[in-house]
Order: structure tokens, then C-alpha cells, then sequence
């Protein structure tokens, strides 16, 4: 195995002193009155030596790992995964790698994930917190370290965050249907206390109540951790019981992936039976026949934002005042309706 470039090995070669190198290294070099000419010859030495910094070495020395803990409900749902390719992009340009965790929406999971982070003194936190996480989250305001967290919030916590305006999607969606003529709107989602299915549902009702037309019967709420095939079964159950159903606004993707398994099983078709949008996009239903109109999320607008959060608050924890962000959601229409 070869020998570990060192920054005095990078000094020697570009003739200049080893504190100038950290300068550099550590995008200090600017502000320390560094030559542009001499930071790029030490950022094309180091490229060159295919220098590799020394993560334990650095920890010890400042205290910090230039590592940050994500965690989401399920890394393997595209909506998550999306949205941690930005963050990890993002942080990689700030010279941070990125710990991936799901919790599979799991409380005591939680907890075992950010005290393991804990231990490993990740520099902060991105997460997306389960419904019992609420304390876990003030522990980690209590200790002072940065967080930011995504898709959910606390409504009485004051901690940074970047979500979606979920009323605001489950409405617009939900009026889509009735400019289009359908007066008979279900809505499927989960059995949760999770603020953003609770506003998704809320938006839903608050259309519908507009016009007159919001029935109770027509929303079917699903427990979050039952299996794939039991969720297609309740739905097949859901559409054979309220039987007049013209349209169905599915509050995830997932969701929507069981509905159109549940759709083939009962031989209903798309949009002729029952007209359908789902909450967030998935490759699938681009290829799906009829490709399905989905409420997207500017999922890179929110992961450069989150990272930037993040960023400052890992800069100057003392100057930063919290910061919560609400997106809009875009109504991409294709022929599902």
C-alpha cells in the first residue's frame, strides 16, 4: 500500500507553508489573503497527489467529523431517495459525507439511530421525524446540535425545517378533479398523526367543502405498517364498498402503487372508471399506461435549501435564527384524469 499524502508532502511540492495548505484545503484561503494564483496551484498539487484527508486526524483537531446524520422514514421510497441524492450532492460540494438511516417509521428505531450519530458526533442532523420523535429531537436542540429536518415538523417546536405546503397540494389536486367534472372524490392515506397527512387531508376536505360535496365515507385511512398485499386488499375492499367513486387522491406514492395493483385485481381502468393523482412522483408512473398526474414536490429546490440550513447553522450556531420553509407543490398533469 502506498504512502498517505500528507498536507506537508502537498507543502513541499507547491513550496509554500503548511498552514497556507489547511487554508486552502479548508476553503479558508480567500479570507486568509491567499493568492488565487497559489490556491489554485495547491488545489491542483493535491489533486494531482491524490490527497485524501485524514478524517480522524482532523476530528481530533477540530472538533469536528465533517459528517452528517440523514435520516428518513424509508431510503428505498423514490421521494426519499431523490432527495437525499441532493443532499448528499450538496454536502459533498461543502466537503461533508452523508450518513443514510431509515427508521421505517419506527419510534424506538429513532432513537436507537440518532444515539448511534450521537456516538459517531456527526457535525448535524437532517431527519425525517416518526410520529413519537418529538423528544429525541428537543434532546438534540438541548445539546446544541444543528438540525434541520424535512418533509415534517412539530407545530409547537421551534426547530428549523423544509416541507412541502401540504394544504395547499391536497387542495389544488383535489380542485384539478372538480374543474375536470368529477364530483365524487376518495381519498387514500394513512392512519397517522403525522402533520403532513393530517394538512394533505385537510386541503382534500377543504375543496370538497367548498362545493358542497365532502363525504366522510369517501376517505379510507390505512395503518402505516401493514404489508404491500394488505394495503391492496383494503383498497379493493374500500372501492367495492363505496361504490360510486369516480376519482381517488392517493396521499404517497406508495399508496398509489397499491391502488394500481388493487385497480388491475377489481379490472377497473384508468381514467374511465376512476381517475386518479397521486402525492410525490415515481418513475413507474411515467411509464405507466396512462402515465399518472402527480403533485411533485421541488424536491431540489428543497434539498439545496435544506443543506444550506444545515450549513449555516454548523458555521455559527450562535447568529443562526431558525428557519421554516414551505414549498410549493406542482401539479404535473398527464392522462390519468
Amino acid at each position: 500500500m502506498g504512502k498517505m499524502i500528507t498536507i506537508k508532502d502537498i507543502a513541499k511540492v507547491a513550496n509554500v507553508s503548511v498552514t497556507t495548505v489547511s487554508f486552502v484545503l479548508n476553503n479558508k484561503g480567500e479570507k486568509m489573503g491567499i493568492s488565487s494564483e497559489v490556491i489554485k496551484k495547491v488545489l491542483k498539487i493535491a489533486e494531482e497527489m491524490n490527497y485524501r484527508p485524514n478524517m480522524i486526524a482532523s476530528s481530533l483537531r477540530t472538533g469536528k467529523t465533517r459528517s452528517i446524520g440523514l435520516i428518513v422514514e424509508d431510503i428505498s421510497n423514490q421521494f426519499f431517495s431523490d432527495f437525499a441524492k441532493v443532499i448528499e450532492r450538496e454536502a459533498i460540494r461543502s466537503n461533508y459525507r452523508v450518513f443514510y438511516c431509515s427508521t421505517s417509521g419506527d419510534d424506538a428505531r429513532a432513537v436507537e439511530l440518532v444515539d448511534s450519530l450521537l456516538q459517531a458526533n456527526v457535525d448535524g442532523y437532517i431527519i425525517t421525524p416518526t410520529v413519537g420523535m418529538k423528544s429525541t429531537i428537543d434532546r438534540l436542540i438541548d445539546l446544541q446540535r444543528p438540525v434541520v429536518l424535512i418533509d415534517r415538523y412539530f407545530e409547537d417546536q421551534n426547530v428549523s425545517h423544509v416541507v412541502l405546503d401540504n394544504l395547499d397540494g391536497a387542495y389544488t389536486a383535489t380542485r384539478y378533479f372538480l374543474e375536470k367534472g368529477f364530483k365524487k372524490i376518495g381519498f387514500v392515506t394513512n392512519l397517522r398523526e403525522l402533520v403532513q397527512m393530517q394538512l394533505r387531508k385537510q386541503g382534500y376536505i377543504d375543496a370538497l367543502n367548498e362545493v358542497e360535496l365532502y363525504d366522510k365515507s369517501r376517505i379510507l385511512e390505512l395503518d402505516y405498517h401493514i404489508t404491500e398485499e394488505e394495503r391492496i386488499e383494503k383498497i379493493c375492499d374500500f372501492l367495492n364498498t363505496v361504490t360510486d367513486i369516480d376519482a381517488v387522491l392517493f396521499s404517497t406514492n406508495y399508496l398509489l402503487l397499491a391502488g394500481l395493483q388493487s385497480f388491475k385485481k377489481l379490472g377497473l381502468k384508468i381514467p374511465k372508471d376512476k381517475a386518479v393523482i397521486s402525492f410525490d412522483d415515481h418513475d413507474s408512473f411515467r411509464l405507466h399506461s396512462p402515465a399518472i398526474t402527480v403533485l411533485s414536490q421541488p424536491i431540489e429546490e428543497m434539498g439545496k435549501k435544506t443543506v444550506e440550513l444545515l450549513m449555516m447553522q454548523m458555521e455559527d450556531k450562535a447568529k443562526f435564527k431558525v428557519q421554516k420553509e414551505k414549498n410549493k407543490g406542482n401539479l404535473i398533469i398527464r392522462e390519468s384524469v
